[in-house]
């Protein structure tokens, strides 16, 4: 479970809700309302007050690094250190066979980051991150650039992980979508839920 406390930063909050193990919270709103500044936050990407516990585990207690493999933020627009996105992975078998599920050809996996499409990229940052078999998923926008056929991939491995106990996060636009994934929605109001969300660990 990932329970928020209070949270709150520049733009957003106080924040509390609470995201069983297995269930997904869909955060819907406006641009600029502050979906992203609360995944950031939630990350520990952005200074932010109020409290984040995994399970119990305040994040507080955990190095940021740990922190941010148990509960791994995909951002709409993912960043890329090294020269091609094998580079970032450190199985690189498991991480084949993630991309392969996703749609992805292996051959995407060597190519240089800037070859990539939109969509390669946005989905390859989501291997990169379940390579660490996360507890917690921050979604933001995981299928924005993508067609229906990968859509409908990506939405898949998102309910896969759910039924091996990971909560999800997910930031999104499309109402289909939430529905698809059985999941809770609470809309984001000049950086308030609209409503407490209090799911039952």
């Amino acid at each position: 479970m990932l329970a928020l406390n209070g949270l709150n930063g520049p733009g957003f909050g106080p924040i509390d809700a609470r995201v069983a193990s297995g269930s997904c919270l869909a955060v819907m709103g406006a641009s600029g309302s502050g979906k992203t500044r609360l995944l950031r936050a939630i990350a520990d990407l952005d200074p932010a007050a109020g409290n984040c516990l995994l399970n119990d585990t305040p994040r507080a207690s955990l190095p940021a690094t740990e922190w941010r493999r148990r509960v791994a933020y995909v951002p709409a627009e993912p960043g890329w250190w090294a020269a091609t996105a094998i580079e970032h992975f450190l199985d690189a078998a498991m991480c084949r066979e993630l991309a392969d599920r996703l749609g992805v050809e292996e051959a995407a996996l060597g190519r240089p980051i800037e070859e990539l499409s939109t969509g390669e990229r946005q989905r390859l940052a989501l291997v990169r991150a379940l390579q660490f078999e996360p507890e917690a998923l921050l979604l933001d926008e995981p299928t924005g650039p993508l067609d229906a056929r990968t859509t409908e991939l990506v939405e898949g491995e998102i309910r896969d992980q759910m039924r091996r106990g990971a909560c999800v996060i997910l930031v999104t636009h499309e109402r289909a979508q939430t529905e698809r994934l059985g999941a809770d929605v609470c809309t984001i109001v000049a950086g308030r839920f609209d409503s407490p969300v209090n799911e039952a660990g």
